[in-house]
């Protein structure tokens, strides 16, 4: 076994360890509790923290992938080239507005829970995708197009037949961007009564309490380098069968 798995598989265990069973940890977040305070989080389950706190992630992150790709391939296709300017401008907006504003703008409209924190993770998960979708749709090897053109192929077939598969890998780096992103910045929900590990945070700040901090901390932290992990294997093995 290669040390990259062998790191790896420890990670998992200790991220299930931290989730399933937080209280063999005591004796490591003791000392930085406070005196006389709970050392372990117990206000909710862990389990059912991460679990909606991925969820909102998933959610989010599938809701963005599905619009800027869409955008990407729209804008560009000779008929939509005139509006690239503004959908980069568009999708910039959705990174630079902070999530904060977006979660006090929408409060008033959906009222508090995961709708904020999913228009927010949304917005700011566009950018990395749209980026990345269109500069890959917009590099494809020209002799290849002219290929799948000369074989017969419509604009649909080469789009879902040659395109797309060929710009996935690049695609994917965008999603493992936006996905890492939005896992923490989804800590944030928690202000608006969103269920997610920015509960625990949230909670060690109020009391002062450290332990919590970094107990809600380090399994965001966990999770967001499992899964770019995880995603980083896959777009290395897409790019291989494509010959890249």
């Amino acid at each position: 076994m290669k040390w990259g798995a062998i790191l790896r598989l420890v990670l998992v265990l200790l991220l299930l360890a931290l989730v399933l069973r937080p209280g063999w940890f005591t004796p490591v977040f003791a000392p930085l509790a406070p005196a006389g305070g709970p050392v372990i989080y117990q206000r909710s389950s862990l389990l059912s923290l991460s679990l909606s706190h991925l969820g909102l992630v998933a959610a989010a992150s599938g809701a963005a992938t599905l619009i800027a790709v869409t955008l990407a391939v729209l804008v560009t296709r000779p008929a939509g080239t005139a509006f690239r300017p503004l959908s980069r401008t568009i999708t910039n907006m959705g990174q630079t507005f902070p999530p904060v504003a977006v979660l006090a703008l929408a409060v008033p409209a959906l009222g508090f829970g995961a709708g904020p924190t999913l228009v927010a993770l949304f917005l700011y998960g566009l950018l990395p995708i749209f980026e990345n979708a269109m500069t890959a749709l917009s590099t494809l090897p020209p002799a290849t197009i002219e290929a799948a053109r000369g074989i017969g192929l419509n604009r649909w077939q080469r789009l879902t037949r040659v395109e797309l598969p060929l710009a996935f890998p690049v695609i994917l780096a965008g999603i493992r961007l936006s996905v890492v992103i939005a896992l923490g910045t989804a800590t944030i929900g928690s202000t608006v009564a969103a269920r997610t590990l920015g509960e625990v945070i949230i909670a060690g700040l109020l009391t002062n309490n450290t332990a919590f901090v970094l107990q809600g901390g380090l399994i965001v932290g966990l999770f967001a380098v499992l899964i770019y992990d995880a995603l980083s294997q896959l777009e290395s093995r897409v790019s291989r069968r494509l010959g890249r």
